[in-house]
């Protein structure tokens, strides 16, 4: 199945809670789920943000 805003939500949410638990402070993507599976990255990029706001964790997003 192509993920939805709610499910990149919580993926990003099980990725913050992973590095937090294992001493990750940084992640390299790409633009993650804006491809094929055809969400806006605008969008992404905005859950993003609020999901580690709160965190210490660089994330660098780069494009192919």
């Amino acid at each position: 199945h192509k993920p939805t805003y709610e499910t990149m939500r919580k993926s990003l949410e099980a990725m913050k809670t992973h590095c937090l638990n294992n001493g990750v402070t940084d992640i390299s993507m790409p633009r993650i789920g804006c491809g094929l599976d055809g969400l806006d990255w605008n969008k992404v990029s905005e859950i993003l943000g609020e999901v580690f706001e709160d965190t210490d964790i660089k994330i660098t997003v780069y494009t192919l």
